[in-house]
């Protein structure tokens, strides 16, 4: 009896300081997420306080969500993204008929290597050198001096016709595009050998406004990935406009969840972290599919997706996670590779190393895993606010 009583009693005292709430999970989520950032933040500082490699507290570049950028951060790095679609490019006419600026160098980089690069050892160091070097075109040749920002898409996940990204403004990477009614599936080719039909969302057409809307920013090359492929392979000259076909159906792939179960579930496994966020159950998914698809039109084609100037911003969000999920033990997390040298292993290729080479084209030389995996070493010095 006293037994039962004690138990009671010490139930009773674990509702008063432990009450059960029906909060929702994603708000939940949402702020875990920031514990987990204000935890690699703080991981990250500590272990560059004393460093001899250049990288210091006083000189790392910090990079932040899109609605933290002032106003004029915004302009410039638009002004930018518009710079570099206008400088010429140094694509071969016979590799790439179609490029005609150093904004398509990327896009022909990234459509050669994307059946490498997806699903495989290489997707994360390879977009994050990728984003790098683009980082640093906007610097050096379009004169960018604002922070590399990136679209959190976890805060905009119940709809992205939500995100200030997107909100078609004058600050922003244009709205939506122009509403088709009636318009069916889109069949989109994915490494490895899979499609994936995407249903038509709320646009479908050329983006209506902002500073990407139609007459303001031309695409050339592509589509790759999905019919009618452009000319040549894709690689030819197609000029065009920005479409977008915004689905609040995909964002719910990129809900503050889906990171926080990752981080969870996958512990100090950077192969689980790679195939959640790139190819659960060795299908390309994940809240790196998630981002694309919920764009839409341009952004469906993994080939050239990097058309759409939204391509950068959210796999910069994409590499946060990875190096929010590095910080949390930099001494276990940080010089870990996983995964072969093909997409979903098709065909089947070896496994990487630190010392498997990377390409990136025309647009700098090869590089070994080892230097594309710390975000505090090496060529880079970048903190995610």
């Amino acid at each position: 009896m006293m037994a039962r009583l004690s138990l009671f009693l010490g139930l009773m005292t674990l509702g008063t300081t432990a009450p059960i709430t029906n909060e929702d999970p994603e708000v939940v989520a949402s702020r875990r997420i920031t514990e987990l950032s204000e935890q690699y933040q703080q991981n990250t500082i500590c272990a560059i306080s004393n460093s001899t490699n250049g990288c210091t507290p006083q000189n790392i570049r910090r990079r932040k969500a899109w609605p933290a950028l002032t106003d004029d951060e915004k302009r410039s790095f638009i002004t930018s993204l518009h710079c570099l679609n206008t400088l010429p490019s140094q694509t071969s006419t016979y590799h790439a008929p179609g490029a005609r600026t150093r904004y398509d160098d990327f896009i022909i980089t990234h459509i050669d290597a994307t059946d490498f690069v997806h699903a495989s050892g290489f997707f994360l160091p390879f977009h994050r050198h990728l984003l790098h070097l683009f980082e640093s075109d906007l610097r050096s040749l379009c004169g960018y001096e604002g922070p590399m920002p990136y679209w959190d898409w976890t805060k905009s996940y119940l709809d992205p016709r939500g995100a200030e990204v997107f909100d078609g403004s004058d600050l922003s990477l244009g709205g939506n595009g122009a509403y088709i009614p009636g318009r069916k599936p889109t069949t989109i080719g994915l490494p490895g050998g899979f499609e994936k039909e995407i249903p038509p969302a709320t646009g479908g057409g050329c983006v209506t406004s902002g500073p990407f809307a139609e007459g303001k920013w031309e695409i050339r090359l592509g589509p790759v990935g999905f019919e009618p492929q452009g000319p040549d392979g894709g690689r030819g000259f197609n000029p065009r406009c920005l479409t977008r076909d915004l689905s609040a159906e995909f964002s719910k792939g990129t809900r503050p969840t889906a990171v926080t179960e990752l981080m969870d579930m996958c512990g100090d496994d950077l192969g689980c972290v790679n195939m959640e966020m790139d190819a659960p159950g060795g299908v390309p998914g994940g809240v790196h599919a998630s981002g694309h698809w919920q764009i839409g039109l341009d952004a469906l084609d993994v080939y050239a997706s990097p058309s759409d100037p939204a391509f950068w911003l959210h796999h910069a969000q994409l590499d946060r996670v990875w190096t929010m999920w590095q910080g949390q033990d930099l001494a276990k997390r940080t010089y870990q590779v996983w995964g072969t040298m093909t997409a979903a292993n098709v065909p089947p290729t070896p496994n990487v190393t630190l010392e498997t080479m990377v390409d990136f084209g025309i647009l700098a030389p090869s590089k070994p895993i080892r230097e594309l995996v710390s975000p505090i070493d090496g060529d880079y010095c970048y903190i995610y606010e």
